[in-house]
């Protein structure tokens, strides 16, 4: 079967951007069609996340996307970015964009045609003038569909790939209710303790968790969220999102478009009424990825940010649509792995491009010195 495979569209024309001629609205509903038959959710990559992004965190306008076609269907879509550097190596190299508030990087490829998907986008970066090295992957879920059919197709095209970094995170994947779920994965000690500070945290006053549902609250809770996180250390340090006008609009806009779509889970912990924990997750397909999270952290000593996590789990067990939750966290990060026992493994690829003349050479070039670079820095770590 012959596959047509739809040009790389640059930024300079996106689906959120006029629409007065209709097209961009087709493009928003192909968009949607294809992460509602997604083969591996990604919230960071649904077209209302995505689009969002786009308008508020690619200021320079370097995003290009990557769309692939079969038969007239759109079949795997993919953000990418030219980078001047490979880590510290003075190589440069094409990626899928990430920017500081993506915690997935798996691309948008339709269930039934994941090796089509991955096929054509490595047809097209081949053919890209504009595209220098490798292709570098962040962000991949080593059990999921991306990873297979990345595997697949440069197995089937002796195409140069490899893995160079991987780690585990916390995840939430469980067919246990939530007070099973706590009690058989949580450490009795740790239980009687969190118990502790919830009747100590009650002794203040009323203590309320609720879960957001009506639209008409949205904005109130958004702005508390980004007040609250402003007003604790990464507010001090600049990194809260309210510290950016890009960022803080950003959140607002994905909240919004993310609440519109039903793709919004955001709960809080009150006391007396004001916030004292905030918890931001997306959802997409029969999954979840946690996002922000923000404390009182005047009221740190009764770990508000384990309770609210406690309020979480019962939220996410108790729904019949929410199958598992990826944590979005750091390697070993204290909190989470101390509640969450299921890991992810997340890992990052890289894969040659070819081309024709000048640039398979450049390519080839580019690819082997970063793969031997590596290899020499392993072996000199296990020297030390």
């Amino acid at each position: 079967m012959i596959r047509r495979y739809r040009t790389i569209m640059p930024m300079a024309f996106h689906p959120s951007g006029p629409d007065a001629n209709g097209q961009c609205s087709a493009q928003r509903a192909r968009w949607a069609a294809l992460a509602l038959d997604a083969a591996e959710p990604n919230a960071f990559y649904a077209p209302d996340m995505l689009t969002t992004a786009l308008n508020h965190l690619d200021g320079n306008g370097r995003v290009q996307l990557i769309e692939a076609e079969a038969n007239g269907n759109l079949i795997g879509l993919l953000p990418v970015v030219t980078h001047a550097r490979h880590g510290r190596l003075p190589v440069a190299c094409v990626g899928n964009w990430m920017h500081d508030h993506c915690f997935m990087g798996a691309a948008l490829i339709r269930r039934g045609a994941e090796q089509a998907a991955w096929r054509a986008f490595l047809a097209q970066l081949d053919d890209a003038p504009w595209a220098p090295g490798f292709l570098h992957l962040q962000g991949i879920d080593a059990a999921g569909a991306n990873a297979a059919a990345i595997a697949a197709i440069c197995t089937e095209q002796h195409r140069g790939w490899r893995e160079v970094h991987r780690y585990d995170r916390a995840m939430l994947h469980s067919d246990l209710g939530a007070d099973s779920y706590w009690e058989t994965h949580v450490r009795a000690k740790k239980r009687k303790e969190l118990r502790r500070l919830q009747k100590r945290l009650g002794d203040l006053g009323a203590v309320a968790q609720r879960l957001l549902t009506e639209a008409s609250q949205l904005s109130e809770w958004v702005e508390s969220f980004l007040a609250l996180e402003a007003a604790g250390w990464k507010g001090k340090q600049g990194t809260a999102l309210a510290c950016s006008h890009a960022d803080s609009a950003f959140f607002r806009a994905a909240c919004a478009s993310a609440f519109q779509a039903g793709r919004l889970h955001m709960l809080r912990l009150d006391l007396n009424g004001r916030p004292i924990a905030m918890l931001v997750n997306f959802r997409h397909g029969e999954g979840a990825f946690s996002f922000k999270i923000a404390i009182d952290e005047e009221l740190g000593r009764f770990s508000p940010g384990v309770l609210i996590e406690i309020a979480n789990l019962h939220a996410v067990q108790g729904d019949p649509d929410i199958a598992w939750m990826d944590s979005c966290a750091t390697p070993g990060h204290p909190m989470i792995d101390s509640l969450w026992a299921e890991r992810r493994t997340i890992v990052q690829y890289r894969i040659a491009l070819r081309g024709a003349g000048t640039r398979r050479l450049q390519r080839s070039a580019a690819f082997a010195i970063a793969n031997a670079s590596e290899a020499i820095a392993r072996k000199l770590k296990g020297r030390a």
